[in-house]
């Protein structure tokens, strides 16, 4: 057991050097977030699985606080609404799920994150589609490898990983720092 928990580690900790290597995509991924929350619109969260967990802790970080006070963020996390999310399955499909929402929701000027460790999840293909005819601006967060949703999107943070779980941490790492310097934007408007 000892050998399965030093290698998870290790191999985060691989996968965080790798990142740290080139933060780029983090950087402009931070700027465009903070540009789209300081002109007034809202930025949009869709992924599945732990992908949706992941969109409701970004949402929760910017309209409530990540570590200091400031004036909230407009962001929705598309996974959160049952009422919605059963109604669209029901009647139009899970793969139009996050779509319907972006279109009911999402207006020029604001942002769509998709999250996805595959890069290919159908109903985040059809959100970033959909975002894109809206005039909206599409970042993704993805494995290594990118997938079918990387072309439709302006910006992208592709994990330096193609294992799930080091993925998602290193979504959950990049969130964390693009709260952090979309915090301080917003902050010392």
């Amino acid at each position: 057991m000892e050998g399965k928990i030093l290698s998870a580690i290790m191999q985060h900790q691989a996968a965080a050097a790798a990142l740290a290597a080139d933060p780029s995509a983090i950087e402009a991924i931070a700027d465009a977030m903070a540009k789209t929350a300081l002109a007034g619109g809202k930025i949009l969260i869709c992924g599945n699985g732990g992908s949706a967990a992941d969109s409701q802790h970004i949402a929760g970080e910017f309209v409530g606080r990540f570590k200091k006070e400031r004036r909230a963020i407009a962001a929705v996390a598309l996974s959160t609404d049952t009422s919605i999310l059963t109604c669209l399955g029901n009647d139009y499909g899970f793969d139009r799920v996050f779509e319907r929402q972006v279109e009911a929701l999402g207006r020029p000027g604001d942002l769509l994150l998709a999250i996805s460790t595959s890069g290919s999840s159908p109903n985040v293909l059809k959100a970033a589609v959909k975002a894109r005819e809206l005039g909206m601006q599409v970042v993704g967060f993805f494995g290594k490898k990118g997938g079918s949703i990387l072309p439709h999107c302006g910006l992208a943070f592709l994990a330096p990983e193609t294992d799930t779980p080091r993925v998602q941490e290193m979504h959950i790492l990049a969130a964390h720092i693009i709260c952090e310097l979309v915090e301080d934007a917003v902050a010392a408007q």
